[in-house]
């Protein structure tokens, strides 16, 4: 099949599907022009790679292995011409017209995987980002403050005071009563400011609501499910933040 021997630059920079990789591979036992062109093609592919290797960042390696399972590669879209009239094998002067595109898509596609590389920061879509919790969480002044509830279960707070947040992490937690739920406040002395009520899961990691630099303690009450502009109960749970390491 003519069309074969357009594959030569898509086969050395391994863009060609299992399927068209065997045919191909298959012809070009059978075609000195094409095993050729294939040993060109990839002899100038390795220089473009050398001219812009670069160790890549530690964090890229992160971001490409997050992202490789998410993207599938397609193969090249390879037009598909064989009138009646045409012959069976192209001549070869008319199919080294192709080497110099081939080329330059080689070249291209090296250079892009090179500038991918040693400019991570034009792909700033593609890095994962941090979620609202996990910045709080993993802020360098994160401080902890965790409480033991016994058969209802256990509790971590963590405030980022630079983030003017926190965030509470629970473990095998308990459901609220019936017809009741969790409701969180920030604590400042005798005032009680809410900060946003539970989702009633035993484990869970919620941002509380509200500014949380200046808040001496959190706590936890048992409210209506509406929640409570001031707490009905006394606390569940008091998570004292000026003992927080």
């Amino acid at each position: 099949m003519s069309d074969l021997h357009k594959l030569t630059g898509a086969y050395a920079v391994d863009a060609l599907d299992d399927i068209e990789r065997a045919r191909f591979e298959q012809h070009l036992r059978e075609c000195d022009d094409c095993r050729a062109e294939v040993a060109e093609l990839r002899e100038t592919a390795a220089l473009l790679a050398d001219a812009v290797a670069t160790p890549p960042p530690a964090a890229l390696r992160e971001s490409v292995l997050a992202g490789v399972a998410q993207v599938r590669p397609l193969p090249p879209e390879v037009p598909v011409i064989a009138p009646a009239h045409r012959h069976a094998v192209e001549p070869a002067g008319r199919r080294r017209g192709w080497v110099p595109f081939l080329v330059a898509a080689a070249l291209a596609l090296i250079v892009g995987i090179g500038a991918a590389v040693t400019q991570p920061w034009a792909s700033d879509d593609d890095v994962p980002r941090l979620t609202a919790a996990e910045q709080i969480l993993q802020a360098p002044d994160a401080e902890h403050v965790s409480v033991d509830l016994g058969d209802a279960g256990r509790a971590t707070v963590t405030r980022s005071k630079s983030a003017d947040k926190a965030v509470i992490t629970t473990e095998d937690m308990t459901a609220a009563p019936a017809g009741k739920a969790y409701e969180l406040w920030f604590i400042d002395g005798d005032s009680f400011t809410s900060a946003g009520l539970m989702p009633d899961v035993a484990d869970q990691t919620v941002v509380l609501e509200g500014a949380a630099g200046k808040a001496a303690a959190v706590g936890i009450t048992v409210e209506p499910e509406s929640g409570s502009t001031q707490p009905t109960s006394d606390p569940i749970a008091v998570f004292d933040l000026t003992q927080a390491t």
